[in-house]
């Protein structure tokens, strides 16, 4: 009897004799499961696969068409050359960029309101013309399949880099305010690099790898901070320039220079990774093929990998996918205390009563914090398995930080008290992000739809900002209350949002092992528009 395919992205998920190796560590699961994979041509050459000990389907054959043992030590290899020439690459870019857009908030206690004549709304709109350039301009996270990344990203970074460094010289607001809307359109492309990192790694890798990435964002922060702390003491003792305009200079000019590196160095695909030998492509490709494997049959496979290009059928599906607007509305939650926080954190803690050089000391430590949560959070949800458990506690976290903000502020609690109340709302909502990205790639399939839906997640969550930056406006200083409590409201959102969407994906697993053979060996099949059938399989679910 016919039946529907399921839609969405799946994971695998090992039975019999595999279920020891499901409980290991990712690198060692991926590699065991590429033994179930025949030897293929694929569209960059030949890619060898494996065979288990005990098959000897390959005995006897040329040594180019014969199956070769990829063991987990191998694998390991490529997975430790990826994560330090491509993760950590692009999680450098990521500090670069994050530091670029939030230095504003520590400009602005340097000196800079004051020597541009800067009202709290012309601040605020400051900051709200980088995020209507950076939501316009959200599709560009597609360009990944038409530009060649090293090409793309380095016109990037070069771009932002110029455009930060040229805030040191302005001179008025309007300068100002261009400049800010030009920086947004430069860093909108590369809110499609967890899209990118899914040409490397499989589903079940991915949340880790992104949290390295986003881990970026907290420690850029931090490292802001310091750095404006070391500054500000120092223009305040020289005199020579204004320490904001000296700040943003010295944290915008080193883009510009990465941006060479960035052309030089990014690899494009497994099949250009330079730093990979042959053998290692091999095994990079071969894993990536195995998962793809798993919801196509070989000829679409083959099909898959000679088009490189966008499906429009395939964006359409994703446009129209219930859980790509259910992760959106997450991810607009999220950044309303995203973008708010590391611009405005220096202010609140500088009318807690602390002063201009104090305070960007202050900003440090809990972006710290959030650094190591980030990590951990991501290596832990690969580990498990699952995503909707560890985005619901991050999200009750930072909800309760945002809580005791509020609440301390409201009560006349002491300063101190409103301070440690920082450090669970920027490590809960920073988790969040990471994990919330990945589970978007993880519910689609294919690279196109994994491209629309990080473009959707982009497009609507990237609204948030437009609320998060308008929260603390300077008249409701220095408690600012109304900020705190919307916060802690959005944060309760995303996890009963992750609940909602848990409970989707719980029922979607329930119909897809109702498409499992019968009882009597019998199985439902597929008539693909080609003529060809294809069965279900018994070991696909949803990561939940």
């Amino acid at each position: 009897m016919p039946s529907a395919a399921p839609a969405g992205g799946y994971e695998r998920v090992a039975s019999g004799e595999d279920a020891e190796s499901a409980a290991s560590s990712s690198a060692k699961n991926a590699s065991d499961r590429i033994g179930d994979c025949r030897e293929h041509d694929y569209s960059k050459g030949t890619t060898a696969t494996t065979h288990h000990e005990n098959d000897d389907s390959g005995a006897g054959l040329p040594p180019d068409q014969g199956e070769q043992s990829f063991s987990p030590v191998d694998e390991l290899q490529v997975l430790r050359k990826l994560d330090k020439r491509v993760v950590l690459f692009v999680a450098f870019l990521y500090l670069l960029s994050f530091l670029d857009r939030s230095n504003i908030g520590n400009a602005r206690i340097a000196g800079m309101e004051k020597d541009l004549n800067l009202s709290g709304r012309q601040y605020d709109m400051l900051l709200t013309a980088f995020y209507i350039t950076y939501i316009l301009f959200e599709w560009m996270a597609l360009l990944f399949r038409l530009i060649r990344p090293h090409i793309y990203l380095a016109s990037c970074v070069m771009a932002w880099g110029l455009l930060a460094s040229l805030q040191s010289i302005s001179s008025s607001y309007p300068f100002l305010l261009v400049l800010r809307g030009l920086l947004g359109i430069s860093e909108a492309a590369f809110a499609g690099v967890p899209f990118y990192l899914s040409f490397f790694f499989r589903n079940d890798e991915m949340a880790a790898r992104v949290g390295i990435f986003i881990s970026a964002a907290p420690l850029a922060t931090a490292f802001a901070s310091s750095l404006a702390w070391l500054i500000t003491w120092f223009g305040e003792k020289t005199r020579v320039w204004a320490p904001w305009r000296l700040l943003l200079l010295v944290e915008g000019f080193p883009s510009i220079v990465v941006a060479f590196w960035v052309w030089n160095s990014l690899p494009d695909s497994i099949e250009e990774a330079r730093f990979l030998t042959k053998r290692e492509k091999e095994v990079a490709t071969a894993r990536i093929e195995d998962e793809k494997s798993s919801t196509t049959n070989m000829d679409e496979k083959l099909a898959q990998n000679k088009g490189s290009r966008l499906k429009a059928r395939e964006i359409f599906e994703a446009l129209t996918d219930a859980k790509c607007y259910l992760t959106a509305v997450m991810f607009f939650s999220i950044n309303v205390a995203f973008s708010s926080m590391p611009v405005f954190l220096p202010t609140i803690i500088k009318e807690m009563g602390w002063s201009s050089i104090m305070s960007q000391a202050l900003s440090a430590p809990p972006y710290l914090v959030a650094f190591v949560v980030v990590l951990y959070s991501a290596h832990a949800s690969d580990k498990a398995k699952v995503r909707s458990p560890f985005i619901m506690f991050n999200a009750s976290i930072a909800c309760l930080g945002y809580l005791l903000i509020f609440l301390a502020g409201l009560l006349g609690l002491p300063s101190w008290v409103r301070y440690l109340g920082v450090y669970p709302a920027t490590a809960g909502f920073f988790a969040c992000v990471t994990l919330i990205i990945t589970w978007t790639l993880n519910i689609q399939e294919s690279d196109s739809k994994k491209g629309t839906g990080v473009a959707m997640l982009q497009y609507f969550g990237q609204m948030g900002p437009l609320l998060g930056t308008r929260l603390y406006p300077k008249d409701e200083g220095p408690l600012y209350l109304k900020g705190m409590a919307v916060c802690a409201g959005f944060m309760a959102l995303v996890g009963i949002l992750a609940l909602c969407l848990r409970w989707k994906l719980q029922n979607a697993n329930l119909q897809l092992r109702s498409n499992e053979p019968n009882e009597d060996g019998e199985e439902d099949v597929e008539l693909l528009a080609n003529g060809q059938e294809r069965r279900p399989t018994k070991t696909f679910t949803y990561l939940i």
